[in-house]
């Protein structure tokens, strides 16, 4: 089964896992093997002010619409681009006195285009929202009455001269909305935005090593000609080459915890047992567990009390990080270390984790040298575990590469913004703008490296002179969310 855009792509019925998607033809790693437009998308209720509502993007100053005084937009381009699909909801939310919540505002959308195109097969699209999954039956007492609250809180919301729908139609987009709401994250790919419903993407099924990757792109409408204006969507990529007849697959967690933690967490978000290769063999456990070896080699007890107090710390961390003390963040990472060094392997889960937090905040507070030292071991750990061409870990290595720049190695931070270019040029593709920012400090740094290899002493006199010139641009302010993650889900 094809669909305009979709030529590449089948759908197919899977023993066990039901629908799935299959390649109809051979991929390269970086290949688009399809871009889908959301189906229908809405900004979280706590950035409605700060974020377009067309595009998604981050932007200082925003244009309110002037009628619901509720969405706002980038400019007049955004705001015309909107209007089929805010014209129900800006006269909706003027009746109602307010606008409702995300996921309310979200099937509202779903609704109006269903009471405009019908329910069945978009153009585009290979499945129907009526043929999603909803899981409905699976919920447990809480989502039940979390879902009989949205439900209620729809009826008052939806206009009276709109068309009318049964319950259990209503039930099943909330279902729709709670399985297959897909995370939209702002132009720099570092802070989750909105959420979106995407239906040939929810076709793809999960493997915790997958042969494919998901990115958010925002398009562009900032060229004059509006002939090269690009819609905002998602972008299925190829993470390996694949062969004609292969399963598309897309991983809906980090593959940073161990196997029988991403189980138990796609159980109880997604309702479904992981079976995939790494999770059946529990492969890459042995490193995410790695203890110190050699003759000195920790007993039992010793790791299982390391690994307590790791835990215990993560948990104060988070603490002071909330209340945004962060000199205290960096003195508890600083004790876990000592305690960890002597312990756990490089590649334990619990030390990269304390050295992820340890270089980012210390980054943040400009003190750039020991954060490079911890980020240049974070980076050593991940590129043992994760996939070669895995979006957290390009992710990953770019700070690392900053954070080496800013202190002044330029040898190694050159050698890590090239690394992370490289594998962001596979998940991103080179029109994201995370990789034309990576791009511009790649050829930044090249220059530099050359400068210091003809002449050290001049290369520190002139970054020396540069820096008292021009304050160090600082580092953003650590957020205590994780990188935005696939789907959108209540923890």
């Amino acid at each position: 089964m094809t669909k305009g855009g979709m030529e590449s792509v089948e759908v197919f019925t899977t023993e066990g896992k039901g629908r799935g998607l299959k390649a109809q033809k051979e991929f390269l790693p970086g290949d688009v093997i399809f871009a889908e437009p959301a189906y229908a998308a809405v900004v979280f209720d706590s950035l409605t002010h700060v974020i377009c509502h067309t595009c998604f993007k981050r932007q200082e100053r925003l244009h309110r619409c002037g009628q619901c005084k509720f969405a706002f937009y980038c400019d007049r381009t955004c705001q015309r681009a909107a209007w089929l699909n805010h014209k129900n909801e800006c006269s909706a939310i003027k009746r109602h006195g307010k606008a409702p919540t995300e996921n309310i505002r979200l099937a509202a959308r779903i609704l109006w285009k269903i009471e405009r195109e019908g329910s069945g097969l978009s153009e585009g699209c290979l499945v129907s929202i009526d043929e999603l999954q909803n899981h409905v039956d699976s919920f447990g007492e809480e989502e039940k009455k979390e879902l009989r609250t949205d439900v209620e809180s729809f009826l008052e919301f939806w206009p009276p001269h709109c068309q009318q729908f049964g319950m259990q139609f209503i039930s099943h987009i909330f279902g729709v909305i709670s399985c297959n709401g897909f995370t939209l994250s702002d132009q720099r790919g570092l802070q989750a935005v909105g959420v979106g419903i995407f239906p040939n993407l929810c076709q793809a099924n999960h493997d915790c090593w997958p042969n494919c990757t998901v990115v958010f792109n925002n398009g562009n409408h900032e060229a004059v000609r509006s002939m090269f204006h690009t819609q905002m969507r998602i972008e299925l990529r190829a993470l390996n080459k694949i062969s004609p007849g292969d399963e598309l697959t897309v991983s809906y967690v980090d593959f940073l915890s161990l196997s029988e933690e991403r189980r138990k967490q796609l159980k109880k978000q997604y309702y479904f047992d992981c079976t995939c290769e790494h999770c059946k063999k529990q492969l890459k456990d042995d490193l995410m567990l790695a203890v110190k070896a050699g003759e000195s080699k920790p007993s039992a007890d010793t790791v299982k009390e390391v690994i307590q107090l790791s835990k215990d710390t993560l948990e104060k961390i988070n603490k002071a990080r909330m209340e945004g003390n962060y000199h205290e963040v960096v003195k508890l990472c600083r004790d876990c270390l000592k305690k960890q060094e002597p312990v756990l392997g490089d590649t334990n889960i619990y030390l990269l984790r304390i050295l992820s937090i340890a270089s980012e905040v210390l980054s943040y507070l400009q003190m750039f040298e020991e954060a490079a030292d911890y980020a240049k071991r974070m980076v050593d750990g991940y590129l043992k575990i994760y996939h070669p061409n895995n979006a957290q870990l390009g992710m990953a290595v770019m700070r690392a590469g900053v954070t080496h720049w800013h202190a002044g190695l330029i040898e190694a931070g050159h050698g890590l913004i090239c690394k992370a270019y490289a594998i962001l040029l596979i998940t991103h593709g080179p029109s994201h703008p995370i990789t034309k920012d990576l791009e511009v400090m790649r050829v930044q740094t090249e220059m530099e490296l050359r400068m210091f290899q003809q002449n050290e002493f001049m290369y520190y006199k002139m970054r020396e002179a540069a820096l008292k010139n021009q304050k160090i641009q600082v580092m953003p302010e650590p957020s205590n969310e994780n990188a935005p993650s696939l789907f959108h889900k209540k923890e």
